[in-house]
């Protein structure tokens, strides 16, 4: 009798000590962190101010990090509404989706109020565009689905008009591209991008037709998934980080994080339109105000 309980309890000791050493070896198993991007055409050269920014954060949350680009705000929504992403360096149309679905939560701003950018509506300087109404039975230039200052903004202004074709360009070079080729009568992007990319079109000149409201600033978002401990690590690291890391990653640990509860509503009102963006002619307004208008006439 005596030997049997004995047995039992090296049996229970063994059984104890295997669940321990698993238990152990899941704790020394590194954690595995993606950083998220949007690096458009500049590839490898804009991902090289993120290296630094990765090891860091490598470093104090004892993880594997590794950094994912996406080349368009498509690509992008689809990891993060896949939550593949831990951290994001993301733009103005992505924080609207990503914190409107509460998959991410606004850690850090990446920027003050000086960084906040506008959307601009161009046109050819010799075109006889004048106003937003102008533009109706247009071809229009938008930037992808997700971008604020090259899709949700300019899809607002542009609410209520019929456009002949909306075309969309992967990146906001291209739609000057096709402004100077003559393939579209106007495109829409940011100012900053606007300033960035006219100089390298040196021979036509271009005339900004509209100038939209202001745009809040990117922001950091954390996955909602990553372990809550490892949240917490990965916040204080950010904050204390060295101010060239985080000037190289863009962020600013000081700066309080923008309200976007207004533009995440002006994102709201759009997303109805999206059906109706690629159809040609696009009607950008409801079935229901365009029925009114049918009746008024």
């Amino acid at each position: 009798m005596l030997s049997r309980r004995f047995l039992l309890l090296q049996i229970v000791l063994i059984l104890l000590l295997t669940v321990g050493c698993g238990l152990e070896q899941e704790t020394d198993t590194p954690k595995k962190l993606t950083i998220g991007v949007v690096s458009y055409e500049q590839g490898t050269v804009s991902l090289d101010k993120y290296n630094r920014f990765k090891e860091y954060i490598a470093q104090k949350t004892h993880s594997l990090v590794e950094l994912e680009p996406a080349y368009n705000e498509l690509q992008a929504i689809e990891q993060i509404q896949r939550k593949q992403w831990d951290i994001v360096f993301a733009p103005p149309g992505l924080v609207a989706i990503a914190i409107n679905k509460e998959l991410y939560i606004p850690l850090f701003s990446m920027g003050g109020v000086s960084s906040r950018q506008r959307s601009l509506l161009v046109v050819l300087d010799d075109k006889p565009i004048q106003k937003i109404g102008d533009l109706a039975y247009k071809t229009i230039a938008l930037g992808q689905k997700g971008s604020a200052a090259g899709y949700y903004v300019p899809l607002y202004d542009l609410y209520g008009l019929t456009l002949a074709q909306i075309r969309f360009a992967p990146t906001p070079k291209t739609i000057l591209q096709w402004l100077s080729e003559g393939s579209v009568d106007a495109g829409a992007l940011s100012e900053i991008d606007f300033e960035l990319y006219r100089h390298q079109f040196p021979t036509i000149k271009f005339r900004i037709l509209h100038t939209s409201r202001w745009i809040p600033s990117g922001v950091v978002l954390l996955g909602s998934t990553v372990e809550r401990n490892l949240q917490q690590q990965i916040q204080k690291a950010m904050s204390e980080a060295p101010a060239d890391i985080t000037a190289d990653a863009g962020y600013v640990p000081t700066a309080k994080i923008p309200n976007y509860q207004q533009f995440i509503k002006l994102v709201e009102k759009v997303i109805p339109l999206e059906e109706r963006v690629k159809q040609t002619p696009a009607v950008l307004r409801f079935e229901e105000q365009s029925e009114k208008s049918k009746v008024s006439q």
